[in-house]
């Protein structure tokens, strides 16, 4: 895990990737879990047997599922030490290059693109993201997010 001090450390880290991340396990259980909340219960996620004579030969993740986990994979990337808070401001450019597998692990790099100050005293971090499974060469998620971060009030 990297440790900025400051979010300013962050800001100079421009250019620079970080990683990996700790393992995530896509389990059977979490994609029918995700299924179940969000509605989305196609066969490809859900229907082990039917998926098992699939294009896929198993059932995979939902790309959205992918996308809900980057903050946790991206929890384990970094931490700032300097007292601030988050917020999510959005997604530019996914990709879902490959179909993740239920039973297998992903992780992730970052690569800080760009930071610019926002009004309030923030700074906006656009990370370029590569979500990648255990054992594939090609990456299951390309993504850029971009994080506010606002230092704490004392």
């Amino acid at each position: 895990m990297k440790i900025f001090e400051t979010l300013n450390d962050v800001v100079e880290s421009v250019g620079q990737e970080i990683g990996p991340s700790e393992w995530v396990e896509i389990s059977q259980d979490m994609i029918n879990t995700f299924a179940a909340v969000t509605g989305d219960e196609q066969w490809i996620h859900v229907d082990t047997e039917r998926a098992a004579t699939g294009p896929f030969g198993k059932t995979i993740a939902h790309g959205f599922l992918t996308v809900s986990l980057i903050p946790r994979l991206v929890s384990t990337l970094y931490q700032i030490r300097q007292k601030s808070t988050g917020v999510n401001y959005g997604l530019n450019k996914v990709r879902f290059m490959t179909p993740i597998p239920s039973g297998s692990r992903i992780r992730a790099y970052a690569t800080l693109k760009n930071a610019s100050e926002v009004s309030g005293s923030g700074i906006q971090l656009e990370w370029q993201l590569r979500v990648e499974i255990d054992g594939k060469e090609k990456p299951a998620c390309l993504a850029e997010w971009l994080i506010r971060r606002y230092p704490a009030a004392d």
